[in-house]
């Protein structure tokens, strides 16, 4: 993508474009020509109001560019060579995670991830002379340097978010329109306790898929696993062990897809494998065709060069310290032998699927 070049002057009509592109199975096209021009005007755009964004347990901003777009501002909290220890969910939200996600999604040809961009912004003079009474008492100043912690369930003056002086680097997620922008949210199946000493059913019971899964809709047919399947492909890539639910358009067809949303706490430890998240690929062994085939073309160093080509031209580049880059590229041959073993005990054909019609 050209950022250089890209032309951004008619901001409504791109946002138009952005917006036509939603549809029960992507959130992009594969094609797409303006790509580069809407993400540089979620980088650069005047702000035009700025608020706290209270879902969640975290610091977020809910940010209006001109022309009426929104968009979710997640703010730095670590540098890039910070590596999460303990838990693969612990710590706060990493706003460069978002943005590595997004170019996975588009690698991998799901298109099921809003568009996220990298972005710099002051907040002495971007943010808080737009801001709104709730989102503006949370500033204060900490050794010379402008910081908040927002409205949210642990946001607290213990956790506030600090810039560098009065800037802070930040992801941009973009809004969907009002027509896709209405979610059901679902527990994962592979759902974890989340409490030390008690399991989940999944993880005490190697039959779990067999028995429970594959017999209870939405999964027992249709779409829904093979996305719960190419999640787990998505997750185990990035670190992410904390899809504990999902999210899918509200009151569309039963094929709507499972959106690859809140990938915030993905690239916390860059030498930690977290086996777990290969649950649903060992138990179902289910996978789409067309996923089985990306992943044969993307070994061999192919997906990590793509998705640092892919990310060279964000504003906050270089996006994720070459450790993470490495940790992908273990990664990959890992879950192409969990599905080859999978191929060897089921056969080929009962395995590597385009759609699944059930038991």
């Amino acid at each position: 993508m050209d950022f250089q070049a890209a032309d951004v002057s008619d901001f409504k009509k791109l946002y138009k474009v952005a917006g036509s592109w939603v549809n029960e199975r992507q959130i992009y096209p594969y094609q797409h020509p303006e790509l580069a021009a809407i993400l540089k005007l979620m980088a650069s755009s005047k702000i035009m109001k700025a608020d706290a964004l209270p879902k969640g347990t975290q610091i977020k901003l809910l940010l209006v560019l001109e022309g009426g777009q929104r968009v979710v501002f997640k703010q730095k909290r670590y540098t890039r060579d910070h590596i999460i220890e303990g838990k693969p969910y612990d710590g706060y939200d990493r706003h460069n995670a978002e943005i590595a996600a997004f170019h996975l999604d588009r690698i991998l040809d799901y298109r099921r991830s809003p568009l996220v961009v990298g972005r710099v912004v002051n907040l002495k003079t971007e943010i808080m002379p737009v801001a709104t009474t709730r989102l503006l008492d949370t500033f204060r100043e900490k050794d010379r340097n402008i910081c908040y912690f927002g409205v949210c369930l642990y946001c607290n003056e213990k956790n506030m978010a600090c810039g560098d002086g009065d800037v802070i680097e930040g992801s941009v997620t973009l809004w969907l329109p009002e027509k896709w922008s209405v979610f059901e949210k679902l527990r994962h199946p592979y759902q974890r306790t989340y409490i030390d000493n008690r399991m989940a059913r999944w993880e005490k019971d190697e039959t779990y898929c067999e028995k429970v899964v594959k017999h209870q809709p939405p999964y027992d047919r249709g779409t829904r696993l093979l996305d719960v399947a190419d999640a787990a492909v998505f997750d185990y890539l990035i670190g992410n062990a904390d899809r504990h639910h999902y999210e899918i358009f509200k009151n569309k067809s039963k094929d709507t897809m499972l959106l690859m949303m809140d990938n915030a706490k993905s690239f916390g430890n860059p030498s930690h494998h977290e086996p777990s998240i290969l649950a649903p690929l060992k138990q179902c062994c289910i996978l789409r065709n067309s996923t089985w085939i990306k992943l044969q073309k993307l070994s061999g160093g192919v997906l990590t060069q793509l998705l640092e080509a892919a990310m060279a031209n964000d504003p906050i580049s270089p996006v994720l310290h070459p450790s993470h880059l490495n940790a992908m590229d273990v990664r990959l041959p890992i879950l192409i032998e969990t599905m080859e073993k999978c191929i060897k005990d089921k056969t080929f054909n009962k395995v590597i699927i385009e759609k699944w019609n059930g038991l």
